[in-house]
């Protein structure tokens, strides 16, 4: 997606008869159902102005354009894509980030700088680390680049931006970075003008933006796909962006700083789904790797732990743990120097489990224990995923505990969105759906979100459209559901699972468990629950909650139980605790009310866990009713 596309003579008379932001803003709302903000809109009015200053003064007029270009698999946009042929007579596109900064401060986090920007200062990366990460971002998933033949390169233009002495824009430690992906400023118009020149000089854009516009999108780096290679290679597999980069300097930072540091730190990054925590967590397991850093990555999640586990091999195993393992009986206050906790909301109120003998049982907070054992302490997580009382991670838990310990806190919040085909508008609108957090103004989900919503009559269509596209693209897809069905601690006699979801005439089994009570051998082919969203084979059950959180797809069905219906006499949500069989939250202690936020927060994770569509299935027609409500006339309902 990009919000314009023009010939650069085309761009310049927009811009000369002042048709440009008028056209963007069109083009937003069409494209967001909303309007742009009134600073984006005066940011396209005033950088624009210098780019067609620079394209007019070096007749560079024969090249093209795209402004406001939207990443694959993301929500970031780049400012502005230039296209046309070198001095050599190659096809090259060229990246210009346009910033507004005029004044810049030196940051100690390596590879941040602060500014002035939105009313204040902030802490933001580098812009020459900033436009690398757009750079490689396309040289990844635009299949185009793999043409050795079509050039890429990237640029900054801080057009409002002078230089001083001793410039921290400027310092030493950036000299090679900048090299290759360069910052031009105010006084830098004949510099940006012949790099521009010797790079889309001899025009021809048309020809190549049309060839790029239509280059088909490469698959998703998926994120287990390639664990093996970041953690053994000990290389970024994955390229940053924008707020991640942010966190990701500091965290660097910190971790190569706490060896010396008399304090503890402790950072806590929060972020919705599929907004690249895990990403994160992982690039920065590699990155510390390779420094020497004794570093850890734990989780409450035996599905994602062991799944890791079994991808990276032996050699790595040992770094990937679960929460329950940094007692203070195992491991000396400070041991470890970094401890990466992704999934931080999974953090529970001790490490004890049903299995831990009585001795061994301790009354020490779980979180207490994470940071203690760690200089510097790192917590993904997201606020709303709660989805069982007995995990309490929270920010609020982590930074109350951090003072505690006198530790020096930094908190992020990732917003670049990777999931769901980079559509913010559709995790809104879930939010709003469901009615979780402030209300987003998102209503309704239109075609412009970019996300292939599809509601089902029937939960056998459902189950051959997942399987269809798990066919067409092996691994790809999974079926979930709702804990609205028994699981069965019985195997069939033939070892086969028991079809415990059960819907009319539909059957199928949930994921197996690890122990079955009648003796029976599992048989073959069959994954247990934690290996479920890895193995090919998962495809053949459903996956709870607690097998699925924490992974994603390209396409996800989900079966929405009764367990959480939407009455329309009274216009508002209702839980159902007796439709429910999740041993975790159809307790008699917990009321309705607490219920029913947690299954508002199980669903949500469920109808988020898709890379490019989530097709649904509601046991409830009343809850079907309100998605049709809620959804515009194109998104497609399949009748049986």
């Amino acid at each position: 997606m990009r919000l314009y596309q023009n010939s650069s003579a085309g761009f310049i008379e927009d811009v000369r008869f002042n048709r440009l932001s008028s056209h963007l803003t069109r083009s937003f709302v069409s494209y967001f159902g909303y309007s742009p903000s009134p600073a984006e809109v005066s940011s396209w009015s005033n950088s624009l102005q210098f780019l067609k200053n620079i394209i007019e003064i070096n007749s560079l007029e024969d090249t093209a354009l795209a402004l406001e270009y939207q990443l694959p698999y993301s929500s970031q946009r780049i400012d502005c894509l230039l296209f046309g042929r070198d001095l050599s007579d190659s096809p090259e596109v060229v990246v210009i980030e346009l910033k507004q900064w005029s004044r810049v401060e030196p940051c100690n986090v390596q590879g941040n700088v602060y500014t002035f920007i939105g009313g204040g200062m902030r802490m933001l990366p580098h812009p020459s680390i900033q436009v690398r990460g757009y750079h490689n971002f396309l040289k990844d998933f635009v299949t185009l680049f793999d043409d050795d033949r079509v050039k890429l390169s990237s640029c900054a233009y801080c057009h409002n931006y002078r230089k001083s002495p001793h410039d921290p824009l400027f310092e030493e430690a950036y000299s090679e970075l900048i090299a290759e992906f360069p910052v031009f400023t105010s006084e830098d118009v004949i510099e940006l003008g012949n790099y521009l020149k010797e790079k889309l000089g001899m025009g021809e854009g048309l020809e190549l933006l049309n060839r790029f516009s239509t280059s088909p999108i490469g698959p998703s780096k998926k994120l287990m796909e390639l664990t093996s290679k970041i953690i053994n290679e000990k290389k970024e597999a994955f390229n940053l962006l924008d707020d991640q980069i942010v966190a990701s300097n500091t965290i660097l930072d910190r971790a190569k700083k706490a060896s010396k540091a008399r304090t503890k730190t402790v950072i806590v990054v929060r972020g919705g789904p599929g907004t690249g925590k895990s990403v994160i967590a992982l690039n920065i397991m590699a990155e510390l790797l390779k420094s020497g850093i004794k570093v850890f990555h734990a989780t409450g999640s035996k599905t994602f732990t062991s799944t890791v586990r079994k991808i990276v091999g032996s050699r790595a195993s040992n770094l990937f743990r679960y929460f329950n393992q940094f007692q203070e009986k195992v491991l000396e206050e400070n041991d470890i120097d970094i401890l990466v906790c992704d999934e931080a909301h999974r953090i529970r109120k001790t490490s004890n489990f049903r299995y831990t003998p009585r001795n061994k049982r301790s009354e020490i907070p779980q979180i207490d224990e994470l940071i203690r054992v760690a200089k510097v302490s790192v917590f993904f997580i997201d606020d709303k995923q709660n989805v069982k009382p007995d995990e309490i991670g929270s920010s609020d838990l982590i930074l109350n505990t951090a003072d505690q310990f006198g530790a020096e806190t930094f908190e992020f919040e990732l917003k670049t969105q990777f999931r769901c085909n980079g559509s913010n508008g559709y995790l809104d609108w879930v939010n709003n759906v469901l009615e979780i957090g402030n209300p987003s103004k998102k209503k309704v989900l239109t075609e412009g979100d970019n996300f292939d919503f599809q509601i089902f009559d029937d939960p056998q269509s459902l189950r051959e459209a997942i399987m269809n596209k798990n066919r067409a693209k092996p691994n790809s897809a999974r079926l979930v559901a709702g804990f609205c069905w028994p699981w069965s601690s019985k195997l069939n006699e033939d070892g086969t699972l028991v079809k415990d979801v059960k819907i009319g005439s539909f059957e199928m089994p949930w994921e197996a468990r690890d122990n079955y009570k009648n003796g029976v051998k599992l048989a073959p082919d069959i994954p247990l629950w934690y290996m479920w969203p890895y193995d090919p084979n998962g495809v053949n059950q459903i996956g709870c909650i607690y097998t699925v959180q924490g992974f994603e797809f390209d396409y996800i069905g989900v079966i929405f139980g009764e367990d959480l219906k939407y009455d329309q006499s009274l216009k508002r949500w209702v839980a159902d605790k007796s439709k429910s069989f999740d041993p975790n939250l159809n307790k008699s202690s917990l009321s309705e009310d607490e219920f029913m936020d947690y299954a508002k927060n199980v669903y949500r994770v469920l109808l988020t866990r898709g890379m490019k569509g989530c097709f649904v299935y509601f046991v409830d027609c009343n809850t079907k009713q309100l998605f049709i409500e809620r959804t515009q006339t194109s998104i497609d309902v399949k009748h049986s």
